[in-house]
């Protein structure tokens, strides 16, 4: 039945604009709401003692250190956002090809998970990025050979990844790093070690982009990659039916939810996720994304978006 058999008024004794008359009847009759219960607050973390370092490529957007957490984490409790995303930018002295310092039980996350949950118990949920990006010398999401990404042999550090961030208090772990079979084999391992409560949020349809630039220079992997991509393991820009075939994967394997990234160039696919699968389906506003807006602001500039090409569905 299409759409039209369904009306069964019309002018008139129909008129929509009734309903659009009054404040509150606009409010009554509100398909779709956006409050800070659907947001996340993802936290830029450095080392040291009492810092809060400006990141240059996302203007009001700040690195800090453990011991100032609770200046962002406050703010985030009173205007009711129910999550923080942890982001480490770890030295270049400790960063190496295999990024040893993601398993490290005293890394920069770690450390900051014990000290939300210190201080807040459950007045906030906690999410860690399960990726080796911010760790190896070369910028990559996972291990190389021969210059290519390894994918089975990085899940193996992914997996030590996870049950480290679940052990130290995690709620959400959220592998963002495209290695085909992760979501399984991450799953597998909670629940084998008895972490069945961790929440896996998968970055299940991640497209390659630009978009990503200021968020590597945050966490410092900018420079590690010398120019490179990853276009051997994020998306391809121009697909489709490949994010719902990615998508579905991960809900098999175990995946709790899921996320579309970038956010706003691929609202298709969001749409498609949420309508074909009918998932709790995350959108991530990447850092690009931020930046643009930030500098038309700045310029007092209206913003006029040109999507990527067309996706035939």
């Amino acid at each position: 039945m299409c759409i039209r058999d369904r009306i069964t008024g019309k002018y008139p004794s129909l008129r929509l604009r009734r309903n659009r008359k009054e404040s509150w009847s606009r409010k009554l009759i509100q398909e779709n709401t956006l409050s800070p219960n659907d947001f996340i607050l993802p936290i830029f973390l450095i080392d040291g003692n009492n810092k809060k370092q400006k990141i240059s490529t996302m203007p009001g957007v700040y690195r800090y250190t453990i011991n100032r957490l609770s200046q962002v984490v406050d703010k985030a409790i009173k205007i009711g956002i129910p999550m923080v995303a942890l982001f480490p930018k770890t030295k270049i002295s400790i960063k190496d090809e295999i990024g040893s310092e993601s398993l490290n039980e005293k890394n920069l996350v770690c450390r900051a998970i014990i000290e939300i949950k210190k201080r807040y118990k459950k007045q906030i949920g906690i999410m860690c990025d399960v990726a080796l990006d911010p760790y190896t010398s070369h910028g990559h999401d996972g291990l190389i050979k021969s210059n290519k990404i390894l994918n089975d042999e990085t899940i193996e550090v992914l997996i030590n990844q996870s049950l480290l961030q679940a052990e130290m208090g995690c709620d959400i772990l959220a592998p963002s790093d495209m290695m085909d079979g992760r979501i399984g084999a991450i799953r597998s391992a909670l629940e084998s070690e008895g972490h069945i409560n961790p929440l896996i949020l998968s970055y299940a349809a991640k497209y390659a982009s630009t978009y990503y630039g200021p968020f590597r220079d945050a966490v410092g992997s900018a420079a590690n990659i010398k120019g490179g991509d990853k276009k051997t393991y994020q998306m391809d820009p121009g697909n489709s039916d490949e994010a719902i075939h990615e998508v579905a994967l991960d809900l098999q394997e175990g995946a709790d939810m899921v996320m579309v990234k970038p956010g706003m160039p691929y609202l298709d696919i969001v749409r498609r996720v949420k309508t074909e699968l009918q998932v709790p389906t995350f959108a991530y506003q990447v850092s690009g994304e931020y930046a643009m807006h930030q500098a038309a602001f700045a310029q007092d500039l209206s913003l006029i978006h040109i999507s990527e090409p067309t996706r035939p569905y």
